[in-house]
């Protein structure tokens, strides 16, 4: 049988929290590129496809994270815009986890908007 001293507990106690804080809320980690942080691995690929679509001339250009309002006080902030060659644009949202919020935020969105927004998953 294994003893351990109070102070032997206290560090597995810690460690055992310490880990549970570096979970990722919905399984996705936090992944630079560029200088820009996205919030999972999959939206840090997207914007590296972008940029090859971009050099390729296949899009006239993308913006990171634009927000718009929805209400006073009530804004949604998509994950990319992407403007099309031929005028058009696409709202982008990379989805691993549809929340409540987004969902309700989304139709708020679409019907003030009179736009789709594009989920990948």
């Amino acid at each position: 049988m294994e003893h351990w001293s109070v102070e032997d507990y206290k560090n597995y106690e810690n460690n055992k929290q310490n880990k549970k804080a570096q979970r990722a809320k919905y399984r996705s980690y936090k992944t630079s590129v560029d200088g820009h942080t996205f919030d999972s691995l999959k939206e840090a690929q997207f914007y590296q496809d972008l940029k090859i679509r971009l050099k390729s001339n296949d899009i006239k250009g993308f913006c990171l994270q634009p927000t718009f309002i929805l209400a006073p006080g009530l804004k949604y902030k998509a994950d990319f815009i992407i403007f099309n060659t031929d005028g058009t644009y696409d709202v982008i949202d990379v989805k691993g986890f549809k929340t409540k919020e987004y969902i309700a935020k989304k139709k708020v969105f679409e019907d003030k908007y009179n736009l789709k927004i594009t989920e990948i998953e």
